[in-house]
């Protein structure tokens, strides 16, 4: 094996049983990725000096295609089902065999990092790609240890990464020819038939999910920032809600866009990076993110780009609606230094409602906080997926259920503690619709939902008072500075109020319905909290 880069650990491909690979490329930095990946054609260079790539059939996650191993030592610690599916440890040897033949003879690329920005946390990674952009995106979004310590890095988990590689289901133990599987205690994860590299950072946020709650750290699907007095919030919310663009707040230092924890130490990042969506990505409503899609090293990924002048449109959804720009998050202007912030002051909930019935903003009781956190409720919008006519409420717990792997009242539980402990405040903000559902009412305006955010953050919303809501039982503000105050309740807003009504008590029965699985397993103050349904 011919070994290239400055940075070669002692603790070689060997011990993976990569062996025979024809060069192995170790801890390049962004500029020798990005020319490899140039180089190679796996990529073009936009006019703002991106590389912009496309990933072919897959342009997101593929869910039906993830395994968890099922082995003795910790089959009894997941939460088995539609997200953690089962596969066999045979099946994982014989695809790991596959996975070990398939490089022989190819050039690898190896990145050595790190997922947590907290030292007490901190797990060591290595990410092995067949090409260059994916060790690039590697790079991009996890942290970089420090030079002198590559020699003897020695990694706690491993991807091992190759979109060229196919499964046999019939063989395989697999739904179709691609293959997220994660080994728990051999600590190995092998990706294969997808070339999206949302896969690379989301396997691994599933292996934070699992280590961190037995040390008493809440994982978080969030994005986090601080205030200029140092108070912290965090912000949950499912693709498409506006995590990534309402943390991204110049008047905010950003700690990190998509996951954290939540520990004794405060709120870290588990990340060094950002991937956040493009889609009709303008520089007046998101600059920082639009900016950062023209830099150097940044990751253009299923953006449709025009061969002549290196443009960016990200107005066309004709490769797919989650286009990405994945990119250093030290070239964010406002990021914080160290990923690190205090005790969360403020956890906002964020939620897409496509039938317009939410307020724009409401406040939660800590127990109402955890049964929305239980129920993590958004709605996708006809036209996003094939099929799709109308909007479809989704209930995805934790605001994450892809890839929590214990039962998610543990992490349930452990928010409900850290709230209580540290005295914070939980809010409900609705990114979605107002005036009607999605094809009559209008989109919240963004200006307004940032306005909302800033008075809650900084305690201006108190002072005006709050009104229960009579369908979703949460709390109103009853004014809020620079936002009309017919906007903060929904139903004002609505030319018919009978069709508001009708569409309030149809969305409360879908709660009602979700929240059936949670029952058995929550406290009764829990259950108290939850949407129910008008007779």
């Amino acid at each position: 094996m011919e070994n290239a880069g400055h940075f070669i650990s002692s603790f070689g491909l060997d011990n993976h049983g990569l062996t025979g690979v024809k060069r192995a490329f170790w801890n390049l930095d962004a500029h020798h990725l990005f020319e490899e990946a140039v180089r190679r054609g796996e990529g073009r260079v936009s006019a703002g000096g991106a590389i912009v790539t496309e990933t072919g059939q897959h342009t997101g996650r593929s869910p039906n295609d993830r395994f968890i191993v099922e082995e003795d030592a910790t089959k009894c610690e997941i939460w088995w089902g539609n997200v953690n599916r089962p596969i066999s440890e045979a099946h994982f040897d014989g695809l790991l065999a596959k996975m070990q033949k398939h490089y022989q003879g190819k050039d690898a690329f190896v990145q050595d990092c790190y997922a947590g920005a907290h030292s007490d946390y901190r797990l060591k990674v290595r990410v092995v790609t067949e090409e260059a952009w994916h060790n690039l995106f590697a790079r991009n979004m996890f942290i970089q240890p420090p030079r002198d310590d590559l020699a003897s890095f020695e990694p706690e988990f491993t991807v091992i990464q190759a979109p060229s590689l196919t499964a046999d289901p019939a063989q395989d133990g697999t739904t179709s020819g691609t293959f997220i599987v994660v080994h728990l205690s051999r600590r190995m994860i092998i990706i294969g038939g997808s070339a999206y590299a949302g896969e690379i950072k989301k396997s691994i946020f599933s292996i934070m999910n699992f280590l961190m709650p037995a040390r008493d750290v809440l994982p978080m699907h969030c994005s986090a920032n601080q205030g200029a007095d140092g108070a912290t919030a965090i912000f949950f919310g499912l693709s498409g809600t506006g995590k990534t663009t309402l943390s991204a707040d110049s008047s905010r230092t950003l700690i990190g866009d998509d996951e954290h924890g939540w520990g004794d130490v405060g709120v870290f990042n588990f990340e060094g990076g950002c991937y956040a969506k493009t889609i009709n990505l303008t520089h007046e409503a998101e600059p920082e993110i639009f900016d950062l899609c023209h830099t150097f090293g940044s990751i253009i990924e299923n953006v449709v780009m025009d061969p002549a002048t290196g443009g960016l449109d990200f107005f066309d959804p004709s490769l797919t609606e989650n286009g990405r720009v994945s990119y250093d998050i030290t070239k964010v202007h406002n990021a914080s230094a160290t990923g690190c912030g205090g005790q969360p002051k403020d956890i906002v909930m964020l939620t897409c409602d496509a039938f317009g019935v939410l307020p724009p903003i409401s406040q939660l009781t800590p127990d109402q906080a955890m049964y929305h956190f239980l129920s993590g409720y958004t709605a996708k919008v006809a036209g996003t997926e094939r099929g799709l006519k109308e909007p479809q409420a989704t209930f995805s717990t934790c605001f994450g259920a892809p890839f929590m792997p214990r039962h998610p009242t543990v992490y349930a539980k452990l928010l409900g503690e850290k709230m209580a402990k540290h005295n914070a405040k939980c809010w409900l903000v609705n990114t979605g619709w107002s005036g009607g559902g999605y094809g009559v009412g209008e989109r919240m305006k963004i200006a307004y939902t940032r306005a909302m955010l800033h008075a809650a953050l900084d305690g201006k919303l108190d002072a005006a008072g709050f009104t229960p809501d009579p369908n979703f039982g949460v709390l109103v503000p009853n004014a809020c500075p620079n936002v009309p105050t017919e906007v903060l309740n929904p139903k004002n807003t609505w030319a018919d109020a009978a069709a508001y009504d009708a569409q309030a008590r149809d969305l409360t029965q879908r709660f009602e319905a979700n929240f059936g699985q949670f029952e058995s397993h929550v406290e009764d103050s829990v259950k108290a909290a939850a949407i129910r349904a008008a007779a």
